[in-house]
């Protein structure tokens, strides 16, 4: 396997049991975790954010590139932006998601479409055909970022949860 991505500001890496307070920081509050229920509800506490990560830490082991969830470092202050994933979306396990999740202090740097491109070109180094955002319609931020990144907009569905998303759609002839 090649290894994870590095831009010029970022580092995506694997969870370590240590960044439980930074993983926290990301899906401990509903600023975020509003937008990803019913795929990842809000993380009640540290002790909570510990035991998932232990699970994210253990599941990555079996899991074939280019699926994962990973943490985005920044480079120079080693501090954990957010959080990125590649995953099989319900209920077929079918579609590969790429998705991006940011601290909220870490919004409008620029950090989720420089990291979720690097991302997104290393899946398509690993064979993924296509890969999916599936996003709320009233998420004006990740759709946004969906534009930016060169997701092409395919519709709305309630195909992977039972509520209504917006699907988006990157392939690898449309990278620039």
């Amino acid at each position: 396997m090649s290894p994870m991505p590095v831009t010029e500001r970022l580092r995506i890496r694997e969870w370590h049991p240590d960044d439980v307070a930074d993983a926290f920081a990301v899906y401990g509050t509903t600023t975020v975790t509003d937008w990803l229920v019913p795929s990842m509800p809000r993380v009640a506490d540290l002790a909570g954010m510990r035991r998932v990560l232990q699970r994210w830490i253990a599941e990555q082991q079996e899991l074939e590139p280019p699926q994962g969830r990973w943490a985005i470092e920044h480079r120079d202050s080693g501090e954990i932006v957010g959080g990125a994933e590649l995953r099989l979306l319900p209920p077929h396990c079918e579609d590969v998601e790429v998705a991006w999740h940011l601290r909220p202090n870490s919004w409008g740097h620029g950090y989720a479409t420089e990291a979720t491109t690097a991302l997104i070109r290393w899946a398509f180094q690993h064979e993924a055909v296509e890969l999916f955002a599936v996003i709320d319609p009233t998420n004006d931020r990740a759709k946004a970022t969906a534009g930016r990144l060169g997701m092409e907009w395919v519709g709305e569905t309630t195909k992977y949860y039972d509520r209504l998303l917006g699907v988006y759609r990157i392939r690898p002839g449309d990278l620039s």
